[in-house]
């Protein structure tokens, strides 16, 4: 029969018990609702903020474009999935819809430090302010889709696709 080893306390053995201690805070705080930080979609503020910093990490990371495209409102989503769709007919290849996002489109002269809101019902324009004295201003749409905030990206129609009509040959 094995012998047990005799039961120590942490009054003993002061130093394991501070360790295991603090292991167990590290691994529960991060489970705790309140010690997360705010939704990105809580405000428009926050997920114009979020959406700039995914854009800038966006070339050719498909991770990156998903992240940013999920920021989008539902007009923006469905464009970029027909703009796929078409351009998978012609490569002949999966094209996703966030690959549409084109990062160029969304370089920015500056890099915004401010961020400030007028809202109104489910409407808001976010303003994106830099610093210094080549600092910009930059409006940006947002909306409330099912109580998230997603930035408003406005995208050119798409134009009908034209199909081709044999000429008559007539008989």
């Amino acid at each position: 029969m094995l012998a047990r080893p005799p039961h120590r306390s942490c009054s003993s053995r002061p130093r394991a018990c501070r360790a295991l201690w603090f292991c167990l805070v590290l691994g529960v705080l991060p489970a705790l609702p309140g010690c997360e930080g705010d939704p990105i979609d809580e405000t428009p503020e926050r997920v114009v903020e979020e959406f700039i910093a995914r854009m800038q990490r966006v070339h050719g990371d498909p991770k990156a474009s998903r992240a940013a495209y999920e920021l989008l409102w539902v007009e923006a989503r469905r464009n970029l999935a027909e703009r796929a769709r078409r351009a998978r007919a012609v490569a002949g290849r999966e094209v996703a819809p966030e690959e549409m996002l084109a990062p160029s489109r969304f370089a920015l002269k500056t890099t915004p430090k401010r961020y400030r809101s007028r809202i109104d019902g489910d409407w808001a324009i976010v303003t994106a302010s830099g610093e210094g004295p080549e600092a910009h201003e930059y409006d940006i749409r947002c909306v409330r889709e099912d109580g998230h905030w997603r930035v408003v990206l406005e995208l050119p129609p798409l134009s009908p696709i034209q199909k081709r009509v044999a000429p008559d040959t007539g008989s």
